[in-house]
């Protein structure tokens, strides 16, 4: 059984590598942005690039009225798979997760901050593109009810922006470099809920299977680097992570 493949790979691990897209916070009921629902069936995404929210108010007033609607900011909880990350890291297994996402759930569920290479940022933030001075989105988002359509920064007025990657924008530098390095010398990449389709981020599986990692893929529809895989788990991140997870506590202490 797939399962219990992973569990296997999993106990004989040494540094492991989770990759995460939005397929895993779907169960937490975040939309995925591209499908039925999600926010890019709500608005254009042509008007949400980083050069219109620099040059124009008007641009900044429509983002910030659309992150007041969007579940990004609102507060989901992390659910099994990612408390199953958690687990791994818990148990010495886990070296880093690498994630497409922006919704702090890895963090809430117990995996430590400097283990989370977040390549497209984190919405629980915003930071001023001036002083640099972040401020939680929960603090910015109160402004904006109490009737600040633009808000400001209150330290020196410059533009605040969620900490997020916008379209147009390049992907941290320093955080892409780590990521990259750590895929290249994990021995098991496992990646969860992501169709690997948006680059460079889906690089990092192949940057592992050729560093000679073994490949697991978890999400449900097929992805173009299935045949690569050692497994693929065409189920629900949750349920499938608990599963693999029961049987890596089982098979832990026999591997000792």
């Amino acid at each position: 059984m797939e399962t219990e493949l992973l569990a296997d790979l999993i106990v004989a691990g040494k540094k492991v590598v989770v990759f995460t897209g939005a397929g895993i916070s779907t169960e937490s009921g975040i939309p995925d942005f591209r499908s039925p629902g999600g926010i890019w069936s709500k608005y254009d995404p042509d008007e949400f690039t980083i050069q219109k929210f620099l040059s124009s108010s008007e641009a900044r007033r429509k983002q910030w009225k659309m992150l007041t609607k969007s579940s990004l900011t609102t507060e989901a909880k992390p659910n099994l798979a990612h408390y199953a990350i958690a687990e791994l890291n818990s148990l010495g297994k886990l070296d880093c997760v690498v994630t497409q996402n922006v919704d702090n759930l890895h963090q809430e569920a117990g995996v430590p901050h400097d283990k989370v290479l977040e390549l497209h940022g984190n919405m629980r933030w915003v930071v001023c593109l001036t002083c640099r001075r972040r401020f939680p989105m929960k603090e910015v988002l109160q402004m904006i009810e109490q009737g600040t359509e633009i808000p400001d920064c209150p330290n020196c007025h410059g533009i605040l922006k969620p900490d997020a990657v916008f379209f147009g924008e390049a992907l941290p530098e320093e955080t892409l470099v780590d990521a990259t390095i750590r895929s290249q010398n994990c021995d098991l990449f496992i990646v969860i809920g992501s169709s690997l389709v948006v680059y460079p981020a889906a690089y990092m599986p192949m940057y592992a299977k050729d560093a000679g990692a073994k490949l697991a893929i978890i999400n449900l529809t097929p992805t173009a680097l299935d045949r690569y895989a050692a497994v693929v788990i065409t189920r629900k991140a949750g349920e499938t992570m608990s599963k693999v997870m029961e049987s890596v506590r089982k098979k832990i202490p026999l591997s000792r």
